[in-house]
């Protein structure tokens, strides 16, 4: 496999070295020996799982997603509990596990969370000499930070990528986090990749590749992870329920996207609210219960104020040359998926 150790050694032992000096300038501290930061990140890395996912048949979610599934996990329990990203598990049939020892075990889903984008596995099986990763914090990383990205599975891989920003991040898929970490270089296959930093603690969980990690010209590539900070509060309700609080809020199945203060649709989801309450790709929302909004963060916002899921919202859009109100019944996004075993 190769993140074996000496693997491990020969790719990150030039880089750290690197990295350290420019610690070095940024922080005008004493940097950790290279050995002292060796130790921390091989014993991170050894936490790392891949996993491979095969959904229940007619998912919805295969549309986007696939049918099989592939990415990386991280250990956070002494139990075992595997921290990856929630899409990777959604409406999952079958999770397997892919040791560093390059032993498959089977797994099954504990929690997903719409809210952070957090899904939560255990294995059926001990992993044998695996210890659970340290939560760290997106506070203690400064810009310009030489981090560690984890890649587990068949294709493990290890490298050194830098945190260019820290900011609030909307996607185009109903999703809004207060806080996400932006990094530079890119890893290729992000999906649920654990991020560290120099002390071998987890700072978060790969979700996207995006092309504009500085949220402005120029454009540079590069990904973005979800902070662990987002799960500490939540950890205990997502194993116990399967998800958390916030995560029960209205759904309309839109994609949208956001330019120039104007939130425009890009698709609607078959059978979903919106496309039911007559919204049509290419229509530019307006306001949400008669208020207005420009952008993704504030459309989001003013839909999940509704108190229940299920609540009508109305949403006023720019529609051809005509301006429309609509009165859509939403739902609870978990509603509309087949729930994973164990959820």
């Amino acid at each position: 496999m190769r993140s074996a150790h000496s693997y491990f050694m020969r790719c990150l032992r030039p880089l750290l070295a690197c990295s350290l000096l420019t610690l070095s300038f940024a922080h005008g501290a004493t940097p950790p020996t290279p050995q002292a930061v060796m130790d921390a990140l091989t014993r991170a890395n050894a936490a790392v799982v891949g996993v491979q996912v095969t959904t229940a048949e007619g998912a919805r979610s295969a549309q986007s997603l696939g049918r099989t599934r592939s990415g990386s996990g991280v250990v956070i329990g002494p139990d075992g509990l595997i921290l990856t990203i929630g899409y990777l598990i959604i409406e999952a049939d079958s999770i397997q596990i892919i040791t560093q020892d390059q032993r498959s075990i089977p797994a099954r889903a504990v929690g997903y969370d719409v809210a952070t984008g957090f899904g939560l596995l255990k294995p059926l099986l001990p992993l044998r000499g695996v210890t659970g990763v340290s939560l760290g914090t997106y506070k203690d990383a400064e810009q310009g930070e030489m981090l560690m990205a984890a890649i587990g599975g068949n294709d493990a891989d290890v490298g050194m990528t830098r945190l260019v920003s820290k900011r609030p991040f909307s996607g185009y898929w109903e999703y809004h986090i207060e806080m996400a970490l932006f990094t530079t270089p890119p890893i290729s296959n992000h999906s649920g990749a654990p991020l560290f930093n120099q002390r071998g603690e987890l700072l978060g969980i790969g979700s996207l590749f995006v092309g504009d990690v500085m949220g402005a010209s120029p454009r540079l590539p590069g990904n973005m992870y979800v902070p662990v900070d987002l799960l500490k509060p939540i950890l205990a309700e997502m194993q116990s329920t399967g998800t958390s609080k916030l995560s029960r809020r209205p759904w309309l199945g839109l994609t949208s996207t956001e330019q120039g203060g104007r939130v425009q649709v890009v698709r609607v989801n078959d059978d979903g609210p919106a496309k039911i309450g007559g919204i049509r790709p290419g229509d530019v929302v307006l306001a949400v219960d008669g208020e207005r909004v420009a952008s993704l963060e504030e459309f989001y916002k003013r839909i999940w104020s509704h108190a229940s899921p299920d609540d009508e919202i109305k949403l006023t859009v720019l529609q051809g040359a005509d301006i429309k109100t609509f009165t859509l019944k939403a739902v609870d996004r978990m509603s509309t998926m087949t729930r994973p075993s164990g959820i």
